[in-house]
């Protein structure tokens, strides 16, 4: 899994994320290293999230509500509402020009952290 955040003139690092993610990795492993950082950084922001499980869960609320981060509520069956989706479009469609095949996890994450490298941008 791959986390990022956009907003409307900066982007977050991606994270790879590898196995299952629950509520509590969330917080340790994204939202308290990189989110809440971010969304500091940019007076007003409102996050915006899904409502896969991890996001969704009370201590991930708490959490939330302890860093004073607003959030924007998430109508059920709404993937059209979440901006971010259209940068994941962009990025899968740079990474389909290439004709071969993406062979393991790890050759995917090469390819997203090129797009992730300012220098050779799939998002320019």
């Amino acid at each position: 899994m791959v986390w990022g955040a956009i907003a409307y003139h900066r982007r977050s690092q991606l994270l790879r994320i590898v196995g299952n993610l629950n509520s509590n990795r969330y917080i340790r492993e994204v939202l308290q290293p990189e989110a809440v950082p971010f969304l500091q950084s940019l007076p007003g922001a409102v996050f915006q999230q899904d409502n896969a499980r991890p996001h969704t869960a009370r201590i991930v609320k708490s959490f939330f509500a302890a860093q004073q981060v607003q959030l924007l509520p998430w109508p059920a069956c709404s993937p059209d509402m979440s901006p971010i989706e259209h940068v994941w479009d962009v990025i899968g469609r740079r990474l389909a020009r290439d004709p071969r095949p993406v062979a393991s996890a790890d050759e995917l994450w090469g390819l997203l952290s090129l797009c992730d490298d300012p220098r050779t941008s799939c998002l320019v």
